[in-house]
């Protein structure tokens, strides 16, 4: 089979910086859903494929991704699909789908409504059922963990993380990446102190469209190509895995083809600056490379949306013609346990910047 060319063509994300009190997950979504439709050309319940990335666990009850339908236009019916993950893995479930033929235009949502519960605790059931999870560390601990891994290999700068916070089980949020003003991902008060593997609770939804060959030149002045996605996953346990390297990243981005030619932008999920330090090592990232331009993981990136927010802002710099070949990141799971990794590339020819960092929201 002859393969296909398939491009974002289209991304919009919400700017929510805390809970989104008193929306359900539909009135939530609906704005960005439209949003990114609309850029796309596409009425609702048009694109041939949708799919979804969201945790029940957040929202408490099972199966609550089907009322977020309401927002998206499930009738006359359509057909859609669920991944129980961050919504990046489901553009990858997308990808595939129009790779094969069975569809030519998709529309990828996620979103994520911590509010609604105790994200720390709810963050504890992807760990290892029988070692770790019932010792209930919070994502702060274990970040500090791999922190503390990092500090005694020598391989980030002690002086800036405090050592006394991170044998306490919290870091600061310092990290060479920080969002832009006015970008919809910059925090009210760029650079406060959070713990790092635990986000601020922020409501949010981000989505995209993906378009083949055609369709998605039609659609769009600049698409951002998809020349490839793979994602791949470490041990379960921690003490089997060595928190200084992410040894499944550099695999998923030789798979994607990121080490075939020099990228000049990479958008990376992660919890803080520790995790920064171990993905630009593991990724070949040197100083020529514009790393998180659009401010990386903040605090308020929401939970399940936040990985495919790194894969739209990518995309949304080659559709200004900021980029010409980017990489992205996206990650799920404990210390970097499952990684994503995609290359975009823009059209040859440039079109200069129109409209500032960030996508309209």
């Amino acid at each position: 089979m002859t393969p296909r060319d398939v491009a974002v063509v289209a991304f919009a994300r919400s700017a929510h910086h805390g809970p989104a009190d008193g929306l359900s997950e539909a009135e939530m979504l609906l704005p960005v859903l439209h949003d990114a439709l609309d850029r796309a050309g596409l009425a609702p319940g048009e694109a041939d494929f949708t799919c979804s990335g969201s945790s029940d666990y957040l929202a408490g009850r099972p199966f609550s991704f089907t009322l977020a339908l309401d927002g998206v236009g499930a009738w006359p019916p359509i057909a859609e699909s669920h991944v129980e993950m961050d919504g990046a893995w489901a553009l990858y479930e997308a990808w595939v789908k129009i790779l094969t033929g069975q569809a030519d235009t998709a529309l990828v949502y996620a979103h994520g409504k911590p509010s609604s519960g105790d994200l720390r605790d709810v963050l504890t059931r992807q760990l290892d059922p029988y070692y770790v999870a019932p010792l209930w560390p919070d994502p702060a601990s274990l970040a500090a963990l791999q922190t503390r891994a990092l500090l005694d290999a020598g391989l980030i700068d002690a002086g800036l993380i405090d050592v006394d916070r991170i044998d306490a089980g919290l870091i600061d949020a310092a990290a060479p990446s920080r969002a832009a003003d006015g970008h919809p991902g910059a925090p009210h008060t760029p650079g406060a102190p959070h713990a790092p593997g635990a986000p601020a609770v922020t409501d949010g939804a981000a989505a995209v469209v993906l378009a083949a060959g055609a369709t998605a030149r039609r659609m769009c002045p600049r698409p951002a190509w998809i020349r490839g996605i793979d994602h791949r996953i470490e041990s379960h346990a921690l003490g089997l895995r060595d928190l200084t390297d992410s040894p499944s990243t550099r695999l998923a981005a030789e798979r994607a083809g990121a080490f075939d030619a020099p990228v000049d932008t990479a958008e990376l999920h992660t919890a803080g600056a520790a995790q920064e330090a171990v993905l630009r090592r593991a990724l070949r990232l040197d100083d020529t490379v514009t790393v998180n331009p659009s401010g990386g993981s903040p605090a308020t990136d929401p939970v399940m949306a936040a990985g495919l927010i790194r894969l739209g802002e990518a995309a949304a710099r080659i559709h200004r013609g900021a980029s010409d070949r980017a990489l992205a990141h996206a990650t799920s799971g404990p210390c970097l346990q499952q990684n994503l990794v995609a290359v975009l590339e823009g059209e040859p020819t440039r079109h200069p910047a129109a409209e500032p960092e960030g996508a309209r929201t």
